[in-house]
């Protein structure tokens, strides 16, 4: 399928391989190729304007109005217009986002407010003998993205012009067809909003396409499902984990961060010849990532100090926002900036990954945040000083080592499950493409 710039939902996907099934068939039976031109009245763009939240004219719809095939008319601003007429939307007006990330998205228009729309579309209206959502539907399959993608302009602005969009080539059906495949789309996406309806029967030369899309329909409601277990059993793991710390934490005694795991710092005398590969923390608890190397010879405010394996690495000035992790064996032998402070546990009193665990879960992160003073989130600097005064739970150490054994043993299951996940990604598309070649 032809990768696009943003992301669907699975409704869309759905409903795209829908269409696309639909339009190759009608292609192969020799269907006569017709330009949008020839289809609809002279595309239109809209109109410029401030959008306000005040009503001092028409509802102003913007390309970011248009979401998983409707307009959520209560969110939408308004402009001023003096001559709304030429830009008032009408039922089964179709609209196309011209530039951005969504260039080429459509919408097929149905029971408009009193709404102008923006200058970031461009409008094209059927004409009479022609099917709107027949047109709708060819708008959401490869045949058009394909053609979309070959004509968009410009690399750092992608957007598509309304001669075009003219240009654009189409089968051409009879009327009879034209809405059998309207409906037929219709009830797809009716289908994958929750809608109890059977699929309806196709005339040749459309009848296979009926049992490709029910199986289609069928597998990825399969993926959608292992994807939602998926979901649910991280979170019973997460339950289960926080449980676990909870039961250890509650009754043990609490001592100073200094008496359980005290800073400790290895700065490092920058030779000049010598490159250093960085670490550091993402923020939020989603552990430590590699950064590019620095060189000694470009090395000027920063001072690394060495990292080594087990260590708490915390970052001084997004820790309140839980930029803390342990060092892993691949982080050990790296090096961090003068901004990350580097805590060991003391041997047989505590264990980093319970530490970090701790200092990670809402109590931690309040006293974390204490210790971060700052007039504003990004000046708030974490001070050495009152981190090695935040109270850590202290329960025995053997107990340390079986929440840390319990921890490795969930990771190791959402290792699993990642992986898992990107399969399950990767099988849709997969599926689809094997049925657009007519191998399903």
């Amino acid at each position: 399928m032809i990768e696009l710039s943003f992301k669907q939902t699975n409704a869309e996907r759905i409903v795209r391989a829908a269409a696309t099934l639909l339009f190759n068939a009608l292609e192969r039976s020799g269907a006569q190729i017709r330009k949008l031109s020839d289809l609809t009245e002279s595309p239109q763009y809209g109109f410029t304007a401030s959008a306000v939240s005040e009503p001092v004219g028409p509802k102003y719809v913007r390309i970011t109005d248009l979401q998983d095939g409707k307009i959520a008319w209560d969110s939408v601003p308004f402009c001023e217009c003096p001559e709304p007429q030429s830009y008032l939307l009408w039922e089964n007006d179709i609209l196309f986002a011209r530039t951005g990330a969504t260039t080429g998205k459509t919408h097929l228009v149905r029971s408009p407010e009193e709404a102008v729309f923006a200058s970031y579309l461009i409008r094209v209206r059927p004409k009479p003998n022609v099917d709107p959502g027949f047109l709708h539907a060819f708008f959401q399959s490869d045949n058009y993205w394909s053609q979309i993608a070959d004509e968009k302009e410009g690399s750092a602005q992608p957007n598509v012009n309304g001669a075009k969009l003219s240009a654009l080539k189409i089968p051409e059906a009879p009327a009879e067809v034209q809405r059998c495949i309207t409906r037929f789309l219709s009830i797809v996406r009716r289908r994958q909003d929750g809608e109890n309806l059977d699929l309806p029967e196709l005339p040749a030369p459309f009848s296979e396409q009926r049992r490709n899309v029910a199986r289609i329909e069928e597998l990825a409601a399969q993926i959608q499902e292992a994807r939602a277990l998926r979901e649910i059993i991280s979170k019973e793991q997460d339950a289960l984990l926080f449980s676990a710390y909870r039961k250890l934490s509650e009754l043990a005694p609490k001592r100073p961060m200094i008496e359980v795991a005290p800073l400790t710092r290895r700065p490092v005398t920058v030779d000049r010849s010598k490159t250093y590969p960085q670490v550091s923390v993402r923020s939020f608890g989603r552990g430590s990532f590699h950064k590019p190397h620095l060189v000694g010879s470009e090395i000027t405010w920063e001072k690394p100090f060495a990292v080594e394996a087990g260590d708490i690495l915390i970052s001084n000035i997004k820790a309140w926002e839980g930029a803390i992790a342990v060092a892993s064996d691949i982080d050990g032998g790296r090096f961090s900036s003068h901004r990350y402070l580097t805590c060991v546990p003391i041997p047989m009193v505590a264990t980093a990954r319970f530490v970090c665990f701790h200092l990670l879960t809402p109590e931690g992160l309040f006293h974390v945040g204490e210790a971060s003073p700052g007039s504003a989130d990004r000046n708030r600097t974490t001070s050495a000083k009152a981190l090695m005064q935040i109270p850590i739970p202290a329960p025995p150490y053997e107990q340390q080592l079986w929440f840390d054994n319990l921890y490795n043993q969930i990771e190791c299951a959402r290792r699993l499950q990642s992986e898992v996940t990107a399969e399950l990604d990767a099988l849709l598309p997969s599926i689809l493409d094997k049925a657009f070649k007519g191998g399903f």
